[in-house]
């Protein structure tokens, strides 16, 4: 995760899609991507190829069983012999071979998952899956509690969140809640678990779940941490454990008052800064600074400030209020320190040079907002010569188009950024741009240069 984090978010740039592989033969032409030979594209585009991992480096093709250069040329307008919205007669062709399971096979429900949601990534779709949806979600469920193969199962999780995302509706969470849970803690798939986990994580937080809801769906993840995955069959599942952190984390990111969640929720994260898992030990700690963040509130008008109250640049928000602490987030907060130093210089062989680059960047910045939890990620120490001041926080970004960049400079922001990015890859910007459910999640600044 964190080394899709590195690329997505440092560079703030979108990979374009003429620079990604094709995961396609040549054998594919875009004479057989026409509308009207689809099927015979498709019989000659499969291949035996697993499915791809959910953290792809952004890409939107996951590089499943269908060749994607025929979807890829009328999602990209590529194709002149087709009109502009060629997309949506596939798109609604595909929704067909999904609902019709009669005369499916179990691979070619995958290739139909799979080619589904490539598209609702690429394109914002929700008013032509929103009529047919009394097929689609059953269809997928269905997919999802068979467990027929560890394959369409996965693709079918991986449908299931970017439809929530694209649907925006407040009635999924109750659709899918249950099953979501019981695919997490029975089944014998590891990547399975850590699909539903995903998906449980998005229902959540844009299906309509209520606070109440989500604080218990908070407490199932935090026990799978607190039991390093024991408690849903995945003992030292370093993938499992780091899925319920960063869900934990988007959850969190909704909750206003955790100061009674926070006790129990920092054991389990200062205990999993111990892990032998470096992306554990990142989830973990990203989760102990959005805790310290969270621990400050804006000043209201009528409260009056202790003397020993911290008056500098960092207590202050863009509009002026002054940001006050509320509670204390751990009471051994020194030793914390320490753990978090001592990860922010790992120089041990044990872990690998790449791992320790990242632990150090990360830990850097974890261990600045413990200290000063009014700093977001990516703060900047370094004094600017001309005004004489630090840089702050804001840079980190993420650019959008020519006029919009989003500015990562809280821990929220970047535990949300980071969960839309699970969910849409290399969609982002193109669903940030359409997707009201999106944008709503991060707010966006307008560039002036």
């Amino acid at each position: 995760m964190h080394d899709l984090r590195r690329q997505a978010l440092e560079s703030g740039k979108t990979v374009s899609r003429k620079a990604r592989s094709r995961t396609a033969s040549a054998a594919s032409s875009k004479a057989n991507s026409a509308v009207n030979s689809r099927a015979n594209s498709r019989a000659n585009s499969r291949n035996p190829s697993r499915h791809g991992s959910d953290e792809d480096e952004g890409f939107l093709s996951d590089g499943t069983a269908w060749s994607t250069n025929s979807i890829d040329d009328i999602l990209n307008n590529e194709d002149v012999d087709l009109p502009p919205d060629a997309w949506k007669a596939e798109l609604h062709s595909i929704i067909e071979q999904i609902v019709d399971r009669k005369r499916s096979s179990t691979e070619g429900r995958a290739d139909s998952l799979n080619v589904y949601t490539h598209v609702l990534m690429a394109k914002y779709a929700k008013d032509e899956i929103e009529s047919r949806m009394n097929g689609i979600l059953p269809a997928i469920l269905r997919s999802i509690k068979a467990e027929t193969s560890e394959r369409e199962t996965v693709t079918a999780l991986r449908a299931l969140t970017v439809t929530i995302v694209t649907l925006d509706s407040d009635d999924i969470y109750d659709s899918v809640c249950d099953l979501l849970k019981r695919t997490v803690s029975d089944s014998e798939s590891i990547q399975t678990k850590i699909g539903a986990l995903h998906a449980l994580g998005t229902a959540t937080f844009f299906g309509g779940a209520s606070e109440e809801e989500a604080e218990e769906i908070m407490a199932f993840l935090l026990e799978i941490v607190e039991s390093d995955g024991l408690s849903v069959g995945a003992h030292d599942q370093g993938g499992v454990v780091v899925a319920a952190l960063e869900e934990w984390g988007l959850l969190a990111t909704e909750i206003e008052d955790m100061e009674e969640a926070s006790e129990a929720a920092m054991e389990a994260f200062v205990e999993q800064l111990q892990s032998s898992d470096s992306s554990v030990q990142i989830a973990a700690g990203e989760n102990i600074a959005l805790l310290y963040e969270k621990s400050y509130t804006p000043r209201e008008h009528d409260e009056d400030l202790s003397d020993d109250e911290d008056s500098d640049d960092e207590g202050y928000v863009k509009n002026g209020d002054k940001m006050v602490k509320r509670y204390n987030v751990y009471r051994r907060q020194d030793q914390l320190i320490h753990t978090l130093e001592e990860l922010a210089k790992i120089s041990t062989r044990k872990v690998s040079k790449k791992d320790r680059k990242t632990l150090h960047s990360s830990f850097t910045d974890i261990l600045n907002s413990v200290e000063k939890p009014t700093r977001g990620p990516k703060y900047s120490t370094a004094v600017n010569d001309e005004t004489g001041r630090t840089y702050g926080a804001g840079r980190m970004k993420v650019r959008i188009n020519r006029n919009v960049e989003v500015r990562i400079d809280k821990w929220w922001k970047l535990q949300r950024l980071c969960a839309l990015r699970r969910v849409l890859q290399g969609g982002f910007a193109t669903q940030y741009d359409a997707n009201e459910a999106v944008s709503r999640t991060l707010p966006f600044t307008v560039s002036r240069g």
